[in-house]
């Protein structure tokens, strides 16, 4: 192979690799060319207690338009879900989720949903065919997430299970099923 033909093979390489990456982003994806947020890789992170940091105070609108404060969830285990309408492992996670929830809610387990970068309407619509029926606070600027510096949501979906005194025991990169949360809702539900 001559060297101009492997030049040119590896530019063409290079930009079909390239524009790999970017696929999903167009019009659905995160505005803004923000690439900072990457699809997760399963990878779980419990946290002991000795080596927790507390949530960020963040606080919000949710996607009907009420007020809520991250604090508000103190005193029970919350977990919070990043997610976005455009994500397809989010659409995939949705049941499972909601399962954790309708299975935990009266033992003391609060549940969050973070809708980062995304388009309210569709946001509202992914809500109601999921039929998710906790609250989700509206990031549309992506600061809610920024907040959480010390154990950031760096990927979407992204899952944290915080523990009674508001801080972060646990993080969940990527889609998340009901056999891999559950058990550790239990696990921080069973501390004391």
């Amino acid at each position: 192979m001559s060297p101009r033909i492997s030049l040119v093979s590896a530019a063409a390489a290079s930009s079909v690799l390239l524009l790999a990456g970017c696929a999903g982003g167009g019009t659905g994806g995160p505005s803004g060319g923000d690439n900072r947020f990457i699809a997760g890789n399963g990878k779980i992170q419990e946290v002991a207690a000795t080596g927790r940091h507390a949530a960020p105070s963040a606080e919000g609108s949710t996607l009907e338009g009420r007020q809520v404060r991250l604090s508000d969830l103190r005193g029970k285990v919350a977990v919070v879900n990043f997610w976005a309408s455009w994500c397809a492992p989010c659409r995939g996670e949705a049941p499972s989720l909601d399962q954790v929830y309708q299975q935990n809610k009266n033992s003391g387990v609060a549940f969050l949903g973070v809708n980062f970068k995304d388009d309210k309407d569709n946001a509202i619509a992914f809500q109601r065919r999921f039929k998710v029926s906790y609250p989700s606070l509206f990031d549309g600027d992506g600061r809610i997430g920024l907040a959480f510096k010390d154990v950031p949501p760096n990927a979407i979906p992204t899952t944290l299970v915080l523990d009674r005194r508001g801080r972060v025991a646990a993080r969940l990169l990527g889609a998340t099923t009901f056999s891999t949360l559950n058990p550790i809702v239990t696990k921080v539900l069973a501390e004391k």
